[in-house]
């Protein structure tokens, strides 16, 4: 794969998973008690093969530059190994960048001084496994000009996706971008194919398209919107059914774009048996993982008047957590939290550092990081209360307490 770069669009807003984003971009949202969302991408690249990697970012990319810096400097640049991060550096003009390929564009001087034969283009806020040498391979073995890599969605979800329409020979032969109905796939009327956006391109047709593109004032400059539409009457594009790691299924693969979707793919990792599997050694999920104790609970008075337990049932406990006389229940518990006496947590994600605090109760909630949670507070519990104390709550019902929040609390 040494014929090939990578390159990860990492700079989007993600504001539907508001108040996760405003301080992060979505990419460095965590997730899982111990990961990023781009370690997942990431750690698919690695596993694939694939070590000449950059990173393009935009939108508030501290967090998210740090985190790279921390957790994925390793490689080797003796051996032409590296994950760089690019951030906008309008070359091209003074615009930020208006669309996916409008991204890859303005990077394209820095794509031209890598040598490669490949360019494979992936989005940095998606949670999966995928071999992405697989579809490397089957990009040249079908001598396409773009390969897309694809999976089946419910219809009713085809108004988020690119909906793809292929021959026998899996050829695309029509592409939608995000239609309010797609058309079906000819052997399920329930379901429709569904484009990833994960690309592989032959390199210099690429710089080809994508100097073309920028010149048409008509283009809103997206792979999805404008490039891959135009290239389909006349050009080999390939569409590659994604199989999951593990499974070998087409199941797994999250887009955890709203706090309800977010919430529920971290939720699925308390269960007994879940779909994404952390613990395969095969398929190592990296990450930036600072030197912690390991997690603990504290206190057993089972016999006092008024029992003081430290319990963790069904739950992640990342490293530098505590619980210390309270109760955790089907939870995502980071690294460094706290979780004070007579208090009870369900059904919740707890970032890096929250503290909460005696006798609190929280359940179905996202608390961000460091929040610390006052004494005898309920969270989950009132809607109404939640709201007026600024927290905001899903159409699901699930309760996100933003980094900020109780700083002012007496």
């Amino acid at each position: 794969m040494k014929n090939v770069l990578t390159l990860i669009l990492a700079g989007g807003k993600g504001t539907r998973l508001d108040p996760l984003t405003r301080e992060r971009a979505k990419p460095a949202v965590p997730f899982g008690g111990g990961y990023r969302i781009i370690d997942f991408t990431l750690s698919n690249c690695l596993n694939s093969d694939l070590r000449r990697i950059l990173v393009l970012t935009q939108y508030r990319a501290a967090s998210l530059d740090r985190h790279i810096r921390l957790g994925w400097s390793f490689l080797s640049r003796l051996l032409d190994e590296f994950i760089e991060v690019l951030p906008p550096q309008q070359r091209i003009d003074e615009q930020w960048y208006r669309g996916t390929a409008d991204a890859v564009y303005q990077n394209i001087y820095t794509i031209e001084q890598h040598a490669a034969d490949y360019v494979l283009i992936l989005a940095g806020d998606h949670i999966y496994k995928m071999d992405y040498s697989d579809m490397i391979r089957t990009h040249i073995e079908q001598k396409a000009v773009a390969t897309i890599g694809c999976l089946p969605a419910e219809l009713k979800y085809s108004d988020q996706f690119g909906a793809i329409q292929v021959d026998n020979q899996m050829r695309i032969t029509g592409f939608k971008e995000k239609p309010p109905v797609a058309d079906p796939m000819p052997d399920d009327s329930t379901r429709f194919l569904a484009s990833m956006g994960i690309y592989v391109f032959n390199r210099d047709f690429l710089l080809d398209l994508l100097c073309t593109d920028a010149t048409n004032r008509n283009s809103s400059h997206d792979f999805g919107k404008d490039l891959i539409p135009s290239l389909i009457k006349t050009e080999h594009v390939h569409a590659y059914p994604f199989r999951d790691r593990n499974t070998g299924q087409t199941n797994y693969w999250r887009d955890v774009g709203t706090l309800d979707a977010y919430y529920e793919a971290n939720m699925d990792l308390v269960t007994i048996q879940p779909v994404l599997d952390l613990y395969d050694r095969s398929w190592p999920i990296h990450t930036y993982s600072p030197p912690l104790p390991p997690a603990k609970t504290v206190f057993s008075d089972f016999d006092k008047p008024i029992p003081r337990v430290g319990q963790a049932l069904g739950s992640i406990m990342c490293p530098g957590a505590i619980v210390s006389g309270g109760k955790v229940d089907r939870c995502i518990i980071s690294s460094n939290v706290r979780v004070n006496s007579w208090s009870e947590v369900r059904d919740s994600i707890l970032l890096q550092g929250v503290q909460v605090g005696r006798r609190a109760k929280i359940k179905n909630a996202i608390i961000d990081k460091n929040v610390r949670i006052p004494e005898g507070m309920e969270i989950g519990y009132d809607r109404d209360r939640d709201l007026a104390n600024g927290l905001t709550i899903t159409e699901n019902g699930v309760v996100a307490v933003p980094m900020e929040a109780f700083s002012n609390f007496i």
